[in-house]
């Protein structure tokens, strides 16, 4: 009860800085400190810093008009009965440019799907992070003028390699093992908020067990998991006698030395928009072997600045990984040239993007 009158509180707030404010772009944010919001806070900051279009982040379009509003998720604007509509507290003035952003289709997305002739007469422009999501909206009938890729981005001078003494002090203030292979696993893969016993699938949470299990069998492995919802993960682990160590992050930055400690990270989705998990473990100098998802297909390039793997192939991904840990000159190359690859993404290269169809729009 008192969850819901705070967020009520929430809500009128931001109704009135809707109706007052003078900024040209109001993202709306699902309003969890993860993924999302992370987002939203990187374009805010980087228009409010570096442009002449300002923005703020809202968890409601009410009160906003004649201004851009950007839904920074499908969650943000279409529900099982099309657009929301939460009465006061979800109304859309026509006097709005409207900007989506669908970062991926999963199978639980066919409610959404079938009202994308809705979209195209209703929203000014689809955003996506990848070449793969564009071309699925396609095929299911979003109009493809309407849509535009902008990728994911990561800002460098956070995410970034460590020296090997660095990597060691880490471990030893993180109490990870110093003689084991820390293989990094960060993601919400359980359904619900709370201890998520029930995995999400399209994040793989089973196949990542599957190929961890797998690595477990030639090498001393130790698992470090971030992220809400990881139960089922957990369990699977400690069936399986699989040490590992989850730490829940209260502030999404400070996953850096989380990466920085690891020796590999692993993306075994089925379904992805990035992960943000791809850049910012290429960034900081992390090798990593991921299912074709996202943006994944669009960034690496197979054997030369990571590994890529068909969706489920459990056998495959944990070979890739066995290279990746048993020969030092992949290993070298692969570091090197992701370095080099990721920083094409700096956030100050992407979030430009966006500037650009807010100032065209």
């Amino acid at each position: 009860m008192i969850k819901k009158i705070i967020f009520s509180i929430e809500l009128i707030c931001d109704i009135i800085c809707n109706f007052f404010t003078k900024r040209k772009v109001v993202l709306i944010s699902e309003g969890m400190d993860w993924v999302i919001n992370e987002e939203c806070k990187n374009v805010m900051n980087f228009l409010n810093i570096h442009t002449d279009i300002k923005a703020r982040i809202s968890l409601t379009p009410t009160g906003a008009k004649n201004k851009i509003l950007h839904f920074f998720s499908a969650n943000t604007f279409l529900d099982k009965n099309g657009v929301i509509n939460k009465g006061f507290f979800h109304n859309i003035h026509p006097s709005n440019k409207i900007i989506l952003t669908w970062f991926h289709i999963s199978e639980n997305d066919s409610f959404r799907l079938k009202y994308i002739p809705q979209l195209n007469k209703m929203v000014d422009l689809v955003h996506t992070a990848s070449s793969t999501t564009k071309n699925k909206l396609i095929n299911n009938g979003l109009d493809e003028n309407k849509i535009v890729i902008i990728p994911l981005g990561v800002d460098t001078k956070k995410f970034k390699p460590v020296s090997i003494e660095e990597k060691k002090l880490l471990r030893k203030a993180m109490d990870l093992p110093e003689n084991k292979i820390i293989i990094g696993s960060f993601q919400k893969d359980g359904n619900g908020w709370k201890d998520g016993l029930e995995p999400k699938l399209i994040k793989g949470p089973d196949i990542f067990c599957d190929v961890v299990e797998k690595l477990s069998e030639k090498y001393p492995i130790h698992v470090l998991l971030t992220g809400p919802a990881r139960g089922y993960v957990k369990k699977r682990l400690d069936n399986a006698n699989i040490p590992y160590t989850h730490k829940y992050l209260k502030k999404y930055q400070d996953i850096v030395p989380y990466y920085q400690v690891l020796d590999l990270y692993l993306i075994c989705s089925r379904e992805e928009g990035g992960p943000k998990a791809l850049l910012e473990s290429m960034a900081t100098g992390i090798p990593l072997v991921s299912t074709k998802v996202g943006m994944v297909s669009d960034v690496i390039d197979d054997g030369i600045n990571g590994f890529l793997a068909n969706i489920e192939d459990v056998a495959t991904i944990a070979k890739q990984a066995s290279l990746i840990l048993e020969n030092d000159k992949i290993r070298k190359e692969i570091i090197e040239n992701s370095t080099e690859k990721v920083s094409g993404f700096d956030l100050s290269k992407t979030e430009q993007l966006f500037y650009d169809i807010y100032n065209k729009i």
